[in-house]
Order: C-alpha cells, then sequence, then structure tokens
C-alpha cells in the first residue's frame, strides 16, 4: 500500500504495466462501426475493480473518430495510491487509446480530480496525446463547447477534500455491491441495473447536488463566451439546454457505460454501449433548436 500520492512513482509502474505483452497484438480497427467526427469520454477509473473495461474496449472497437476527448478521471490515482490494481483490460484500453493517436486520431485529455497528477505536465505532450487544463471544442456548425472535467463546481472537492476522499471509498463500496448484485441477474438472466445510478435518482440530497452542478458548469460556459459545455465527473450523462447553454454530461465507464459523439453535420448525440454490443441513445439524440450557432 502507498503511504503517500507520488505521481513520478504512479508514472514509472504505468511504465512497466504498459509495456507490450506477448499474445496482445493489434487489434483491427474497422470491425463494421461508425466513424464520427468527435467522441468525448470520462470518467473511466482505469486502476480500480469498477471500470468496465472490456465494454469500453469494445465500445472503441466500433467506433473511432477524428478527435477523442478524454475528459478526466481516465486514471484513478486516488485509489492506486491505495492499492495498485492494473488488469490487462485496463492496460489493453491505454494501448488502444495510444494506437488510435499513433494513427492520426487527435487525442485531447483534460484531467480531473481522480488523474490531477497529470495537471501538473499540461502543456506537454505524452505519447502523441495532448495534455491540458481545459479545451474548447469547434462543431461542424460552428458552436463552442468548452471541455472541461468539472470537479472546480463540486464543493465537496473544493472545501472538503477529505470528505470527498470518505465518499469515494463509500463509492467503491457501492460498485462492489452492485458488481456482486449484476452477477446474480446475470445468472437470473436479467439485464445490467446500476445501485448507484438508482440511488442518485431517488435521494432528494443527491438530486439538488446533480441541478445546481449542472447550473454552475452551464454559467461558466456562457460567462466565457461559448455556446455549450461538455463534462463529466457526476457520472450523470445528460444533454439539455440550462439557460441558453447546451449542458453535455458523457457519463461514465463505471456506471452507465456512456460517451457523447459528434456526427459530421454536428449532431451531437449520447450514446450507451449495451453488453451484447450495440449502441442505444440514454438521452434525446437531437440538439435543441433554439441552442445558437
Amino acid at each position: 500500500m502507498r503511504a503517500a500520492f507520488d505521481a513520478q512513482g504512479l508514472a514509472t509502474d504505468l511504465a512497466s504495466a504498459l509495456r507490450p505483452h506477448e499474445g496482445h497484438g493489434d487489434e483491427a480497427v474497422e470491425h463494421g462501426g461508425r466513424r464520427h467526427r468527435a467522441m468525448f469520454i470520462s470518467d473511466i477509473h482505469l486502476g480500480t475493480p469498477g471500470c468496465q473495461a472490456d465494454a469500453l474496449l469494445d465500445f472503441l472497437k466500433h467506433h473511432t473518430c477524428d478527435t477523442l476527448y478524454l475528459v478526466g478521471d481516465i486514471i484513478d490515482g486516488w485509489q492506486l495510491r491505495r492499492r495498485w490494481y492494473w488488469p490487462q483490460a485496463h492496460n489493453d484500453v491505454v494501448q488502444k487509446i495510444l494506437r488510435a493517436a499513433r494513427k492520426g486520431t487527435r487525442v485531447v485529455y483534460v484531467p480531473g480530480n481522480h488523474d490531477e497528477f497529470a495537471r501538473q505536465f499540461a502543456g506537454h505532450p505524452f505519447g502523441g496525446i495532448e495534455l491540458v487544463q481545459h479545451a474548447v471544442h469547434t462543431t461542424a456548425d460552428g458552436r463552442q463547447l468548452w471541455v472541461t472535467h468539472g470537479d472546480h463546481f463540486d464543493g465537496v472537492i473544493q472545501c472538503a477534500k477529505w470528505l470527498a476522499y470518505v465518499g469515494d471509498n463509500l463509492y467503491e463500496f457501492t460498485l462492489k455491491l452492485n458488481r456482486h448484485l449484476n452477477s446474480l441477474r446475470a445468472r437470473l438472466g436479467l439485464p445490467y441495473w446500476s445501485l448507484s445510478a438508482y440511488l442518485k435518482g431517488r435521494v432528494k440530497k443527491a438530486l439538488n447536488y446533480v441541478t445546481d452542478f449542472e447550473v454552475a458548469v452551464a454559467r461558466e460556459a456562457r460567462r466565457r463566451g461559448h455556446q455549450g459545455v461538455v463534462c463529466g465527473h457526476i457520472h450523470r450523462a445528460e444533454m439539455r439546454e440550462i439557460d441558453g447553454v447546451l449542458y453535455c454530461n458523457d457519463g461514465d465507464w463505471v456506471e452507465s457505460r456512456t460517451a457523447l459523439v459528434e456526427h459530421h453535420d454536428g449532431r451531437l448525440e449520447l450514446m450507451q454501449w449495451e453488453p451484447v454490443g450495440h449502441a442505444a441513445a440514454v438521452a434525446p439524440s437531437r440538439q435543441p433548436e433554439d441552442v445558437p450557432a
């Protein structure tokens, strides 16, 4: 167990983990899937048992893009400093992203609070990946979307970080319980179900927190002069208009297995990747018609 977080130590461990393994060659990029103008993915939480790395790998096999935005919490430094957990599937996700960058996909990495160790390297390329604090994406129809993880708008993170660590442990416990529950559901032939997502949708304080977060992020995007914002952090996929600003949260790959994609005509769509290998919309795929272009 690590007594204190060490960014250099983590980098050394990751470098060791990312060395190619025998029997794990490059997989075919084309699987009869779709190519998008841009994709936004966040909250993968590599380094935790809750990360659904296999599902993400399957999604990335079927969906490619010109620009891939990694919108924070890609690697979970909070958990890795407590104990090292890095199975081959997590290694494969990183290798898949690095291969995409080598083959011409523009990859932009905006770190979050769980991978905040990477923020000190902002402005420095890593394996062809652009590492930045924030980004601005211009859609095909000319709208500017501010891309940020969103933790700066979380009062718990900013004012009581110790409480955030406690909450993180409780969240990990909920995910562990959820894995056992879904293992039983799978044996009974029932579909995947998220306990934590259910609690978020039922507990009044959780609902208030989500609403306050969404409004705060949208307001900051408007203050900066952008027509929309793409973020993550709260593990709740959503796309709606807030006070004239298009708010997009791309969700996560721990509970919902969701991503935000931009089609070549500028249309944005939230997609959920099902274990059976097909995608379905989890939020309105059309954009609000009155969002300024």
